[in-house]
């Protein structure tokens, strides 16, 4: 894998050999008691392990699959919990916006924007969130070839920021399926020279593959994300709940709580020895 250019945000550093970060939460916020309490239990986790950690949560799911999906406590309610839990535990926070009249009200409690994959080619969304002076974490489209994402990364750049992150997270497969390119990560990085991250649970959806609904396939979590930071990402992405089943959004591709600390100490394993291969290529 090629070096690029690290990211930080406080005492977070993304890319550049450091040892990989966690981006993970609920797909959206259930409730504020939910929510915090499981930023809660993440932030204890990964302190205790010393994995860096990026809590992540959406205040609205626009895209959902039907209409009558649930989408969360919108713009303002969600804010409002992000900005208690980054308060209380004192953790970076991560949220999609959807609207580039989102993007500076979003900005004032979170630290990093999410440009969700569906829109990964909304220039006006891209410049907006750009324009506010956070990390960008742009999606790349489950249409877009990987080296397509280095476009909607000079939108960015081109707006005046160039603090951007690009995650994976599958490409379109034939009906209601995603499939994983590992060629992926090393193009992207090229292409884009800036962190790459791997969105595990996302790239196992089945899109539409329910009634009504996004199916998944949770029981390759493991394999798959031990397949990505054995490849050298800078970051993965999971969504995590306790109880999958009862999730409201992407109850299917979920990792469960009680899942994580075992597939984190393989994934730092697997992350020590990239690492280690990375520094001997490159140096």
């Amino acid at each position: 894998m090629n070096p690029v250019i690290p990211i930080r945000m406080g005492d977070i550093v993304i890319g550049g050999g450091t040892p990989f970060v966690l981006i993970a939460g609920p797909c959206v916020i259930e409730s504020e008691r939910h929510a915090s309490e499981l930023a809660a239990r993440l932030t204890e986790l990964t302190r205790r392990l010393q994995v860096p950690f990026i809590f992540k949560a959406s205040y609205d799911k626009a895209n959902r699959t039907s209409g009558r999906a649930f989408r969360g406590p919108g713009l303002d309610e969600g804010l409002r919990v992000l900005a208690g839990i980054k308060a209380r535990l004192r953790v970076p926070i991560l949220t999609d916006v959807h609207e580039p009249s989102h993007a500076r009200a979003a900005a004032e409690v979170v630290d990093v924007l999410q440009i969700p994959a569906f829109l990964s080619r909304q220039t006006d969304l891209l410049v907006a969130a750009a324009k506010t002076g956070r990390v960008i974490n742009i999606k790349k489209g489950q249409f877009l070839a990987p080296d397509d994402v280095r476009h909607a990364v000079a939108k960015v750049i081109d707006a005046g920021n160039p603090r951007v992150i690009v995650t994976e997270r599958g490409t379109s497969f034939g009906y209601h399926n995603l499939v994983v390119d590992m060629r992926a990560f090393p193009i992207m990085r090229r292409e884009a020279g800036l962190p790459v991250v791997f969105d595990v649970t996302h790239s196992l959806q089945l899109p539409g593959g329910g009634d009504g609904v996004t199916a998944g396939l949770a029981q390759y979590i493991e394999p798959l994300a031990s397949a990505g930071v054995a490849a050298g990402v800078d970051g993965v992405f999971l969504e995590v709940h306790e109880e999958p089943s009862r999730a409201k959004s992407d109850a299917q591709n979920a990792l469960p709580l009680d899942r994580l600390e075992p597939l984190l100490r393989r994934l730092m394993a697997h992350d020590a020895v990239a690492k280690l291969a990375e520094v001997g290529v490159n140096g």
